[in-house]
């Protein structure tokens, strides 16, 4: 059996990197305040239910800014971090998902999903995310 290639559009596409004792210490200082302005419920409940929550909160920070990244925007033009989610099923890669005026942006960019690969070793959590349209 051979494997259509599927053809997808690049739109936008963004990195990061986030230190991860920095974001321990963010964390440490500003607790709830930080998370809940940052990070949706969904998300504070998966990191939080991880032996150690902090280096994946700092992926999905990254995730976070490398979507605004993609989306050309930064934290400008009504676009807040809450409207960028990552979302991770069991056994799944992990997506981020936009809503709000994110995802009105990314539409009208051209782009109709967020491709986001994770990854955190030692210090270091770093994210990719690409603006697609397929």
């Amino acid at each position: 059996m051979l494997a259509v290639p599927v053809r997808v559009k690049i739109t936008g596409i963004g990195v990061d990197l986030v230190n991860i004792p920095r974001m321990r210490v963010v964390i440490g200082r500003w607790q709830d305040r930080f998370l809940q302005r940052v990070f949706t419920e969904a998300e504070i409940a998966y990191c939080r239910g991880r032996r150690d929550p902090v280096p994946h909160f700092a992926a999905r920070f990254a995730a976070k800014e490398a979507g605004l990244k993609a989306l050309g925007t930064g934290l400008r033009l009504g676009v807040s971090w809450r409207e960028l989610e990552v979302r991770r099923e069991r056994g799944q890669a992990p997506e981020l998902v936009l809503s709000g005026r994110s995802k009105e942006i990314g539409r009208s960019r051209g782009g109709s999903r967020v491709l986001l690969a994770l990854t955190h070793e030692g210090e270091y959590a770093l994210a990719q995310a690409m603006l697609v349209d397929e």
